[in-house]
């Protein structure tokens, strides 16, 4: 687990600092901590950083410290730490303290008689700790994911030295930043990258606060674009887990930053050696739910039920003549929505044939609708009722939305 700024303030020597404001953000991670010497830090941080505001090289009065604390918001910055006394900064505003509960930054206060040298000793030197730390568990997590280990034996003495409690169920769980191809095409590229790892920045943070506060111990590991974890599943913890994960990925895609992930999880693991495959899970979800788009943002490999079967065929031109054998007469490629009839057989039968509501979930009329319906009744020879027809459209629609084809033409 990273340190945490509740791991800062208990740490020997520090007890005259005082939490002011933002407790709900003692959880997030600090990357390395910052003295303020400038008007203003933005360019100088590059988020999950403690910053310090001393007030000795630069005056700090009450709109400059509110500029400062929205900037560290901005950058994402861990906590801002407010040096107080008689010499500089005699208090902090009140203005001060309601702006960081408001933005749920941790807002502490540190008095002058507490030496600096002292502080940023003992949390540097908590930091470096933390961090061999946690390269070592990111080390041993990784080799399980990839299979690349020498002895499985040695890696699971090397997990207990870590105290990594391999022996419970997990999960493994795959996230992927959404919308990249996007965001490259509609922007320069010195812009679209700044944007890039602004994001993952941000997302990293934000997990990695979401995980200390749920008590998980497992270390975040990035692996390409995806970011990858572990969620512990006894009994009615994985439900809980999974509740709070499906949440927040669901606040994400609904915020302003233009920030959206979505999620795979493998099956239960319970055996080292079965961790490797479990990445392969996450992943295979994880694709899955990026085509068909769930609305609850996670794929769950154990509830894939026959759509397990179709990703396990190899030959994908199986597929495909199965998808245009029947349904491939209502692709109108020469039409400016060839996919129109496709879209609106599948909501049909997402809105289990309720004419009504998929009227309203296609944002058109009762008797546009009918149209529609006639044309695909007419083209394919079936009434969409049929048991034959409604099994074998629902299996070519999951081959059609699993086509990364079809994705690549709706980039």
């Amino acid at each position: 687990m990273s340190l945490t700024l509740s791991d800062i303030l208990a740490l020997d020597g520090l007890s005259a600092m005082r939490l002011r404001a933002g407790g709900q953000g003692l959880q997030l991670a600090v990357r390395w901590y910052y003295v303020a010497e400038n008007e203003t830090i933005a360019d100088w941080i590059m988020g999950g950083e403690l910053v310090f505001i001393t007030g000795i090289n630069h005056p700090r009065d009450e709109d400059n410290l509110i500029q400062l604390l929205m900037e560290g918001k901005q950058r994402g910055i861990a906590g801002m730490v407010i040096l107080t006394g008689d010499a500089y900064i005699q208090s902090i505003p009140p203005r001060l303290i309601a702006l960081a509960d408001e933005l749920g930054i941790p807002l502490i206060e540190q008095p002058y008689l507490l030496k600096m040298v002292i502080v940023t000793e003992r949390i540097g030197t908590a930091l470096v700790r933390s961090e061999n730390a946690l390269q070592s568990q990111r080390d041993i997590l990784m080799q399980l994911l990839t299979g690349d280990y020498p002895d499985l034996q040695m890696l699971q003495q090397r997990a207990i030295h870590q105290q990594l409690d391999f022996t419970r169920p997990l999960r493994v769980a795959a996230l992927r930043l959404e919308g990249i191809q996007n965001l490259f095409r509609q922007f320069p590229p010195e812009q679209a990258e700044a944007w890039l790892q602004q994001a993952r920045r941000t997302l990293r943070q934000r997990l990695q606060q979401q995980l200390n506060q749920q008590g998980n111990s497992f270390p975040l590991v990035e692996r390409g674009n995806m970011f990858i974890f572990l969620l512990p599943d006894e009994e009615d913890d994985f439900y809980q887990q999974k509740t709070w994960l499906q949440q927040w990925l669901r606040e994400l895609a609904e915020g302003n930053e233009g920030l959206s992930l979505l999620c795979g999880l493998s099956a239960k693991v319970q055996q080292l050696q079965d961790y490797q495959r479990a990445l392969s899970q996450a992943r295979q979800a994880l694709d899955l739910s990026e085509n068909l788009r769930p609305a609850q943002r996670i794929s769950d490999y154990q509830q894939l039920g026959f759509i397990k079967l179709l990703s396990a065929i190899n030959d994908p031109a199986l597929l495909s003549d199965f998808m245009h054998d029947h349904l491939g007469c209502l692709i109108e490629r020469d039409r400016k929505s060839p996919w129109l009839l496709m879209e609106t057989l599948e909501t049909l039968f997402q809105e289990n044939g309720n004419v009504v509501r998929a009227a309203e979930r296609l944002g058109i009329h009762r008797n546009t609708l009918h149209q529609r319906i006639q044309r695909i009744e007419k083209l394919t020879g079936y009434a969409i009722g049929h048991p034959q027809f409604h099994l074998n459209a629902s299996v070519a629609l999951t081959i059609w939305r699993m086509s990364q084809n079809h994705l690549r033409e709706h980039l």
